[in-house]
């Protein structure tokens, strides 16, 4: 599953196949009239006059050719448009300070549809989801090795739940366009799981560290040829690092103020910091100090909506604790599927910063070696 967030049992999941079935319930929309045509209308001949004076099997063979272009039509459509609202957001909310950070991450003419790798994800899983005997499988291990061990240890011993943020191409632009000119010496992803995002900017770098608290995802980085470090003692065994990824783990982690003075400490001069986040903002911690997966810190994050979110994120939680907003864009944060539907998503905001001076008489910077870095798959 994506990076500490329980997609199938989340309230704010949204499911591909509901989607296009109200889509194909529906029926396209006429481009000359702007109204959306209702399913039924598009097979309506099959109870007119004309379709029956045309004999019994020549009006079956037609009714199902007619049947099987307008589904696919309809299910191109309405993946097609939920696929534009993963890069899209609602500009009319959104501060003109924060616009002029804000990075397309989308392709085609505006930019609002998944590049290569996303798409070669998507059919990966599509794939993977229609193998009934792969489901099987891993429904039955699930079963069995739930009594023993984490999801996320049974992920990584079925090689499932992979997910999916950004492409190399995409990481490279949000770089640019932050102004980072290296050195591309080190990166290290804390709580990177199988390594697959991981993977897609590796080639980039020198040196490539990893850290996660499952064993059999460290067996996985390991096999990736990447350096698995502990994690709570990242900080110590190596860097400072150029670049950090901290991808969906700050609403998942049980002390995220204190996490991000360490990752501004963790920087090299120059270095960049990769937040991503899943907005609205939604906390839960797997396993923390409360024991009612309660985090023991909280991201002081206001307003409602996406939008006003992103503007809280920055002012609120960044700034205090000295790291600036270079830029920042949308993606969507994609998780392999099952049985039920071919793939999850959520709406990831991605932030990359820099550390900035901090305040010390507005912001205690205190720092605990201690931190654990847990993601909970």
């Amino acid at each position: 599953m994506p990076r500490g967030r329980v997609i199938g049992s989340h309230s704010r999941k949204l499911t591909v196949k509901s989607d296009i079935c109200r889509v194909v319930a529906q029926g396209p929309v006429d481009q000359s009239t702007g109204q959306r045509n209702c399913f039924s209308d598009c097979v309506a001949f099959r109870g007119s006059p004309r379709g029956r004076e045309r004999g019994h099997g020549r009006r079956a063979a037609g009714e199902k050719r007619i049947v099987n272009v307008a589904i696919r039509g309809f299910d191109n459509e309405a993946k097609n448009v939920q696929r534009m609202r993963w890069y899209r957001v609602d500009k009319s909310k959104i501060r003109e300070d924060l616009l002029d950070l804000w990075v397309p991450l989308g392709t085609g003419p505006n930019a609002e549809q998944p590049d290569k790798a996303a798409e070669i994800f998507l059919v990966r899983s599509a794939e993977r989801s229609d193998s009934l005997p792969l489901q099987a499988w891993h429904s039955l291990a699930r079963s069995a090795l739930s009594w023993f061990i984490s999801r996320t240890s049974i992920n990584g011993l079925l090689g499932r739940g992979s997910m999916h943020v950004f492409s190399s191409e995409q990481f490279q632009k949000l770089m640019n366009a932050s102004g980072f000119t290296g050195p591309w010496h080190s990166l290290v992803d804390l709580g990177a799981g199988d390594g697959a995002t991981t993977a897609h900017v590796a080639h980039l770098f020198e040196k490539v560290y990893a850290t996660d608290i499952s064993p059999p995802m460290r067996w996985a980085l390991a096999k990736r040829k990447f350096t698995v470090l502990d994690v709570e003692r990242w900080h110590q065994e190596a860097g400072p690092y150029n670049v950090i990824l901290c991808l969906n783990l700050l609403d998942r982690c049980d002390r995220p103020n204190t996490l991000l003075r360490l990752l501004r400490t963790s920087l090299a001069p120059g270095g960049r910091l990769v937040v991503a986040l899943v907005l609205p903002f939604s906390p839960y911690v797997e396993v923390g100090e409360r024991n009612n997966h309660k985090p023991s810190e909280y991201l002081p994050v206001r307003g409602n909506g996406l939008e006003i979110q992103i503007a809280s994120l920055i002012d609120r939680v960044f700034a205090p604790v000295g790291l600036r907003c270079l830029v920042w864009s949308k993606l969507p944060y994609l998780c392999e599927g099952d049985l039920g539907q071919s793939y999850y998503f959520l709406d990831d905001v991605i932030f990359v910063l820099e550390a900035q001076p901090v305040n010390t008489r507005s912001c205690e910077f205190t720092i605990n070696d201690n931190v654990s870095l847990k993601r909970n798959f």
